[in-house]
């Protein structure tokens, strides 16, 4: 492995870790902000909703127009509104406020969200694709492990606002890495068929693509899995199981670590059986062990122990889900980068968004709500998978790879 591919992948990965920095190092401030703030826990939940609806809905406006303009403007554009958004979050009065800012902050982030997957489709295709989104998700894996750890240490010793001005620095680190590190990869003649008529027909196109399709929804749904215990997890872990934030920090870290370390077999994997069979394998997996976690609550053994142990396997599996059917989706559109990766980025964020507004509806605080809305999103991915990806599917498109 070139020292260029790895260093395009550190700094595609911490590009990308901006916007869920935003959201790690949130997590376990959200009961204290709304005690704070005197907000109910919904309107709390909504500060984080917002911010995943505004930076999944705004990577369907960035990716065509990274297309247009090129890779690193939009980028810059991106972190310029983050920080707005973040200064603006760090100063709120009301939940009202921070939740309007983190509109304008999770906007700012969806740049660092489609723009690396387009570099990637930009430089590779296939098996070497996986392996640069597995070291981008390796570099990414910084944020959900380490981000809630210094969230927790920032809150207890600065208070919930702290951590705002923490991800401005950072926002404003980001901007010099990139314009120091990181090269055009869609050069001016490239762009010159770009238009937003073409963008609009490239999404009709792929709207009508079943593969690109399902492959973004069997993603989705695993990433939704993921979204739902975003918003719930310190809810439960903190007021349900009575685990401090700083160990919550801990637990929430652990299930980070095993979905991070699973991705970066993706690459050796895709190698020896193929991208679409790892997906499968992978898919029923993370289904088994969700249902089986819900078998096991429904039933009234409610321990933290079975909890961890079991998401931690879960989660394990569905790190070799995301960056797989990423590559896969994308891989016949490599003209439209771009818009690909936009509309792939949007229907994992709208998805999220649903998956996280229902949950919410039945959130009672308890762990059963949480653990049934997973499990219901495991579900979904792996009957996707079998109608996408299906056997007889699998050995006809096998000679593509």
């Amino acid at each position: 492995m070139t020292t260029n591919f790895l260093r395009i992948a550190v700094v595609l990965g911490l590009l990308s870790a901006i916007g869920p920095f935003a959201i790690d190092m949130y997590l376990p401030a959200l009961p204290s902000i709304g005690a704070d703030l005197q907000a109910s826990t919904v309107a709390v939940q909504m500060s984080l909703l917002v911010f995943f609806l505004s930076m999944g809905f705004g990577q369907i406006v960035i990716g065509p127009l990274s297309d247009m303009y090129g890779r690193k403007a939009l980028l810059y554009a991106g972190l310029v509104l983050f920080v707005a958004g973040s200064i603006g979050s760090a100063l709120a009065p009301t939940v009202e406020w921070l939740i309007a800012f983190r509109v304008l902050q999770g906007f700012g982030a969806s740049p660092g969200m489609v723009v690396p997957r387009a570099v990637v489709r930009d430089l590779h295709t296939g098996n070497e694709a996986a392996k640069l989104m597995s070291m981008l998700m390796l570099v990414f894996s910084v944020s959900p492990i380490l981000a809630p750890l210094a969230g927790s240490f920032i809150i207890d010793g600065f208070g919930w606002r702290a951590v705002f001005w923490a991800v401005t620095i950072a926002a404003v680190l980001a901007v010099l890495l990139l314009a120091t590190s990181l090269k055009e990869t869609r050069p001016a003649e490239h762009r010159t068929g770009s238009s937003l008529g073409g963008a609009m027909a490239g999404y009709r196109y792929l709207m009508k693509d079943r593969n690109f399709l399902g492959l973004t929804f069997i993603g989705g749904f695993g990433i939704s899995s993921f979204f739902v215990y975003l918003s719930s997890s310190s809810f439960v872990l903190i007021d349900h199981y009575g685990l401090s934030p700083s160990v919550y920090s801990v637990f929430f870290s652990i299930n980070a670590v095993a979905f991070f370390a699973m991705s970066q077999m993706t690459g050796m994997l895709a190698e020896r059986f193929g991208l679409r069979r790892v997906v499968r394998v992978a898919v029923v997996s993370y289904a088994t062990v969700m249902v089986a976690l819900l078998a096991v609550m429904a039933s009234g053994m409610q321990s933290l122990a079975v909890l961890a142990s079991l998401l931690f396997v879960g989660y394990g599996f569905l790190g070799l889900v995301i960056p797989t059917t990423s590559v896969l989706a994308m891989e016949e559109h490599g003209e439209i980068a771009g818009t690909a990766s936009a509309l792939m980025g949007t229907l994992h964020f709208a998805t999220g968004a649903v998956a996280m507004a229902v949950s919410g509806i039945f959130f009672d605080g308890k762990p059963l709500p949480m653990v049934v809305s997973i499990a219901a999103c495991a579900v979904l991915a792996f009957a996707l998978t079998q109608l996408t990806l299906g056997r007889g599917r699998e050995v006809a498109e096998a000679p593509a790879e």
